[in-house]
């Protein structure tokens, strides 16, 4: 259960969010644009042996979790360097609960963006065969890969010494998922290209997915997706307390 402080924090930047609309379209808006841009105006390009939308759909709660992480990575960054965290220090405040109340806003922030592709995508179309149980899997486990890139990106944030950099340090996160498996199957990619595309962290994670709203789950590729969240999050999650510790 969260702390009363994390409460307050995570209240806090939950305000932010909203009072910019740039950070509420990067989230929400711009994966939907994304995923019809794709399915209507390209899909047809893309022979994947499947309804397109039913095949882009993994790819796109991929793209719309990673799109999201550039307000978190700026928000952090500038509590670190407009004082803020300095006035927390001396206030009756836990200072771990600022990085708490980031991480919780963030995944509640992707949440909502996964729940409008998944929405969108069934507007045009998608139509998972997943169980009851398989769909339990999919929420669980984007809950995982949420928070592992939250704390990954939270440590970017504090690493980063401008909110600017801040924000262009979440780039290679924002297109790793347009060189994984997300538009087209990896094994159709060129030389070089397809071996970068099979052995990224975004792949399994997006086969994972994709296994599961289809009701053909992997193991191997399951057991290797959850091995890169926890990979990402507990390097994150250090990274992210030796900084604060230095810094703040």
């Amino acid at each position: 259960m969260m702390s009363a402080d994390s409460t307050i924090m995570l209240r806090r930047n939950f305000k932010h969010t909203f009072r910019n609309p740039t950070a509420v379209f990067n989230s929400v808006l711009f994966p939907v644009v994304i995923m019809v841009m794709f399915v209507y105006v390209i899909g047809g390009a893309f022979d994947v042996g499947v309804n397109y939308v039913d095949y882009a759909a993994p790819g796109m709660i991929v793209l719309a979790i990673s799109y999201g992480l550039s307000a978190t990575s700026t928000a952090v960054n500038s509590d670190m360097t407009k004082g803020i965290i300095n006035r927390f220090k001396v206030m009756d405040i836990s200072r771990g609960a600022v990085l708490t109340g980031h991480v919780i806003a963030s995944l509640l922030r992707s949440v909502i963006a996964v729940a409008a592709i998944v929405g969108v995508g069934l507007l045009m179309g998608f139509r998972p065969s997943a169980g009851w149980l398989e769909w339990l899997a999919v929420v669980g486990f984007v809950v995982l890969v949420c928070f592992a890139t939250s704390w990954f990106t939270v440590a970017l944030g504090l690493f980063a010494k401008t909110p600017e950099s801040a924000g262009l340090a979440t780039v290679p996160l924002v297109m790793l998922p347009f060189l994984s498996s997300a538009i087209v199957p990896a094994d159709t990619m060129a030389a070089g290209v397809r071996q970068f595309a099979e052995y990224q962290p975004f792949t399994p994670i997006i086969e994972t997915l994709r296994g599961l709203l289809t009701g053909t789950p992997s193991a191997g590729t399951a057991i290797e997706a959850i091995a890169w969240c926890v990979g990402i999050g507990l390097v994150g999650y250090l990274w992210a307390l030796a900084t604060f510790k230095k810094r703040a």
